[in-house]
């Protein structure tokens, strides 16, 4: 792993496991302009040791790592943590950003990608994850309660379920809108933001992540449109 550099900055650390140095010395030109320090793995293993420290606000994950590819060390930080995560991907690898998506990244960018586009993901994908309701709400589905403060959902059976902050957050927004139908389009806007620029193939995704962390909750697909929250 490289030697972190030492000076403090206002907007935290992201963490980058890549093994192409290259692209790490351009990314931390571009990350420290805004404020940020940029600390790069160049393997999976060594990524996971330095995100075990715990001061890491979102780390970018490169998929074809030597050893332990990015899929297995994305499972593996999202079995810890719900810290984001952006995959990075090969270009027109579609299956590199379901699987991506599936283990519980938060976004992914494809491979070449712009330095200046990857920090505004970055942003947005901060904002959106660290923002938090004033006042604490629950609604409740199909026998599940969706609680808002706590971030968490509690099961008919009593178990409480804790999703990723994506996955909540696409919960919530349903689950705030029981009845109505809602477009691929009108999610992706309300839950990854109007500066998203992903593909709405990314909210089928975390619906098909929903429902197997959530058996039975009533999200239902309306065909040719998008979802709906049911009773």
């Amino acid at each position: 792993m490289e030697v972190e550099r030492l000076r403090v900055t206002a907007s935290g650390t992201i963490l980058l496991i890549e093994d192409e140095v290259e692209i790490a010395d351009l990314l931390r030109l571009y990350f420290e302009r805004e404020g940020f320090r940029l600390v790069h793995a160049v393997s999976g293993e060594r990524g996971l040791e330095r995100a075990r420290q715990g001061d890491v606000r979102a780390t970018l994950l490169d998929i074809g790592l030597p050893g332990i590819d990015g899929v297995e060390v994305c499972r593996k930080l999202r079995a810890d943590s719900d810290i984001p995560i952006i995959m990075l991907t090969a270009r027109d690898s579609e299956v590199d950003k379901v699987v991506g998506l599936e283990m519980g990244a938060d976004d992914y960018v494809t491979k070449p990608f712009s330095p200046r586009e990857l920090v505004a993901r970055v942003k947005a994908v901060l904002r959106r994850s660290e923002e938090r309701p004033v006042a604490m709400q629950v609604v409740s589905v199909g026998g599940f309660r969706v609680d808002s403060g706590r971030r968490q959902v509690d099961l008919p059976s009593g178990d409480v379920v804790r999703p990723t902050a994506r996955e909540f957050d696409l919960l919530w927004y349903l689950a705030s809108h029981q009845g109505l139908v809602l477009s691929r389009q009108q999610v992706l806007e309300a839950v990854w933001g109007y500066d998203y620029f992903g593909e709405t193939r990314t909210v089928d995704v975390h619906v098909r992540q929903l429902r197997k962390k959530l058996p039975g909750i009533p999200i239902e697909t309306v065909w040719g449109v998008g979802y709906r929250m049911g009773d």
